[in-house]
């Protein structure tokens, strides 16, 4: 067979390459960026970026469960994102030495099928077959906000990129004010990275609820069977949480249904899945993905002092001006006008996007526009069926695949998705 063509060298990537070379399985991991091992989440070089889960849980092999936490040397902290890099960049860095996994540094701009086998075209002019294309390009970069249609080069799309890093630092310099939009996980690497990079000035973060990811905390576990979770019935799962909260905490309540995410998930049917994403996905996702105690305690104090603003509101307008932009802020609630504020820069946090039909991934772009592939039901990623194929011969990982299993964007779930397509690869010819 010819090597297995992965795209994406992040996590997914990486771990599936390693995972097919512990099989034999030769692959090209095509990688267009200097990220190739690390990924958008784990290339940080800040310090003060830290896991959001214990080193205990982080083993990037699900049959090796202490192994991250052997590197870290503390199982119960919340390692550096940065040392998990490096952790993850030894396991590729061992996988290419077997001589089954070569790294190409280029970037996949189309495929077309071709008999039993994939044709992969790369920036660099050269075609790859392969009878197992995978993508896994992770977390596609936020959409361009319609509201700053007029704000000129001072609002930062893409907060993860280097046209940010330049902005952090500039403003660090002169210290003017920040506005960050979204108040998520996104937001706190923001605010740690202004502080990393010593600015003083104000930061402004706005979201519609002003929700902000909660702390972990030492809790008492309370697994419970999935015959006592509600299915199919979104209402009375809440209910059931809110109720299980109460009398068990709600850190250990929403950790008891850790294992039965996908099962949970895919019992909903699709209108509830909708309900779910436009009313309760807010309040999930900051009881559900939390952050370390030490970042949480940054956060309170930059509060307290005055240097972040957390607002519940809405962004009206947005103009470039000479030194800055002029924004429009609405607060919920408020019965007087939006007051308009001037910043320095603004940033937009509100997080990956989240339609995959606008990607601007020329891959992903022209596999859905040939109709290769299609989008999930919701919108979110591709439509893949319960061994993570979204086509003949073609696999995604990752957040790619958020519309069938949602809870799929953290280590400990993609590590297994890893490991099972793998074993699916492993078995071509057997079908």
């Amino acid at each position: 067979m010819a090597p297995v063509v992965i795209v994406g060298a992040g996590f997914s990537g990486t771990m599936l390459a390693a995972q097919l070379a512990r099989r034999g399985i030769a692959s090209r991991l095509i990688e267009g960026g200097d990220r190739a091992g690390l990924g958008t989440a784990f290339s940080t070089l800040e310090p003060a970026h830290l896991l959001n889960v214990r080193a205990e849980a982080m083993s990037a092999w699900p049959d090796a469960p202490a192994d991250f936490a052997q590197h870290s040397g503390d199982p119960r902290g919340f390692a550096e994102r940065r040392a998990f890099g490096r952790y993850l960049h030894d396991i590729l860095d061992e996988a290419v030495a077997s001589g089954l996994v070569e790294l190409i540094a280029s970037t996949a701009v189309d495929a077309v099928r071709e008999g039993e086998e994939w044709l992969v075209a790369l920036g660099n002019s050269t075609t790859l077959p392969t009878h197992a294309l995978v993508l896994a390009q992770g977390n596609q970069p936020p959409e361009p906000l319609a509201v700053g249609a007029n704000a000129g080069s001072r609002l930062i799309n893409n907060p993860w990129g280097e046209e940010a890093r330049a902005a952090i630092a500039e403003v660090a310099a002169s210290g003017g004010d920040v506005l960050l939009i979204g108040t998520g996980l996104t937001m706190v690497d923001a605010v740690l990275s202004l502080g990393a990079a010593g600015h003083q000035g104000r930061v402004v973060a706005v979201s519609r609820r002003g929700q902000m990811p909660r702390s972990h905390a030492d809790f008492t576990p309370a697994p419970v069977a999935l015959a006592e979770v509600p299915q199919g019935d979104l209402l009375g799962l809440w209910r059931w949480l809110r109720k299980r909260s109460g009398a068990v905490g709600w850190r250990a309540a929403v950790d008891s249904l850790r294992p039965y995410s996908h099962v949970l998930w895919q019992a909903l049917p699709a209108d509830r899945q909708r309900r779910f994403l436009r009313h309760a996905r807010p309040w999930w996702d900051v009881h559900r993905h939390r952050i370390a105690p030490q970042v949480a305690r940054q956060i309170a104090e930059q509060v307290a002092a005055g240097r972040l603003d957390v607002i519940a509101g809405r962004i009206g307008s947005m103009e470039a001006v000479a030194d800055g932009v002029d924004v429009e802020i609405q607060r919920r609630g408020a019965l007087d006008s939006p007051r308009r504020t001037r910043f320095a820069y603004a940033f937009n946090c509100t997080g990956p996007l989240g339609a995959i039909g606008r990607t601007r991934d020329p891959l992903l772009h022209g596999l859905l526009a040939g109709g290769l592939v299609k989008a999930d039901h919701l919108g979110m990623g591709l439509a893949v069926d319960e061994r993570s194929r979204a086509a003949d011969r073609l696999w995604a990982l990752g957040p790619l695949t958020k519309g069938r299993y949602w809870e799929i964007v953290a280590v400990p779930d993609i590590r297994e998705q890893a490991a099972a397509v793998a074993d699916d690869i492993a078995n071509l010819g057997r079908d």
